[in-house]
């Protein structure tokens, strides 16, 4: 397998290169418009996408290269920790979206904003528009901007007011502040960006961005992350649900309003009281 490095703002991962419809082509194109796509597509056509998306590899984010076929990668996405392969989240993306891996550097940075420029120099003109969670390697700073290496061996500049130190501690109510920036987002099935997200992509995200390594999806958090008795849930830590039987299905940060939390096709990241139907499903909870 080869390491590479995604090269696109966002760059959407499929079941299988036959997944997309024709209507998925703005975030397919070999430079994607994720966001026109997001804004494309109403509660029908959302619905649409589950069994064809599976979540999303940002900017500068490594991949391994499993396969190649038909100008489609076979790729596994290590930052992506999932069950369902030990060296991270797999699925299919356009070969056009990877590139080389950034030079080495140190000090990671993630967007901590829900979308801002990357520039050629402080201050200049727009390279790429940046998602949430986008981590970089920074190689240096300068009178409010951070340098920092790019796939393809180049660099670029960010605002330092639009990033976040990833080692820097975060408490529970700064995890709820970078998350509640999302409120009334539409739920994007397979979203971990600003153009969309689901439950658990807005807990990846947000982990993400405060250094956090956790798994993709909301069955292998729950599987994952250190659990508390759900009555003594506070403020930052995680409700999640399942149907009797079943695995679980849904995950949000409990608030001091309810639950902050991507709740489903059709509706918008919200921060909530529980619904009765919602707490008849609560499950677990675990603290971060």
């Amino acid at each position: 397998m080869k390491l590479a490095a995604i090269k696109v703002g966002v760059s959407t991962v499929w079941t299988s290169p036959e997944a997309p419809r024709d209507l998925d082509a703005p975030a397919i194109a070999a430079t994607p418009d994720v966001a026109a796509w997001a804004d494309s597509m109403n509660t029908e056509v959302r619905l649409g996408l589950h069994g064809r998306t599976l979540t999303q590899a940002l900017y500068a984010e490594p991949v391994l290269i499993r396969s190649e076929r038909d100008g489609w990668s076979e790729i596994i996405a290590p930052w992506q920790p999932s069950s369902s392969d030990p060296l991270g989240y797999p699925g299919w993306i356009p070969s056009s979206h990877l590139g080389e891996l950034p030079a080495a550097a140190s000090d990671p940075v993630a967007v901590a904003v829900p979308l801002t420029q990357l520039m050629a120099e402080p201050g200049g003109s727009p390279l790429l528009e940046l998602s949430f969670g986008t981590v970089l390697a920074s190689t240096e700073r300068t009178d409010g901007y951070v340098r920092v290496a790019l796939p393809d061996g180049g660099s670029g500049w960010l605002a330092d007011e639009a990033v976040r130190v990833v080692s820097e501690p975060a408490d529970a109510m700064e995890r709820l502040r970078l998350g509640s920036q999302f409120l009334g987002l539409q739920y994007l099935w397979g979203g971990t960006s600003a153009y969309g997200l689901d439950c658990s992509g807005l807990i990846h995200a947000v982990n993400r961005v405060v250094g956090l390594r956790t798994p993709r999806d909301a069955h292998d958090q729950c599987d994952a992350l250190e659990h508390v008795a759900v009555d003594e849930a506070q403020p930052g830590d995680l409700y999640f649900f399942a149907r009797p039987g079943d695995t679980v299905h849904h995950v949000g940060f409990v608030s001091p309003a309810g639950m902050l939390h991507a709740s489903e096709t059709g509706k918008v990241l919200e921060d909530e009281a529980l619904a009765p139907e919602r707490l008849s499903t609560l499950v677990a909870a675990a603290r971060l």
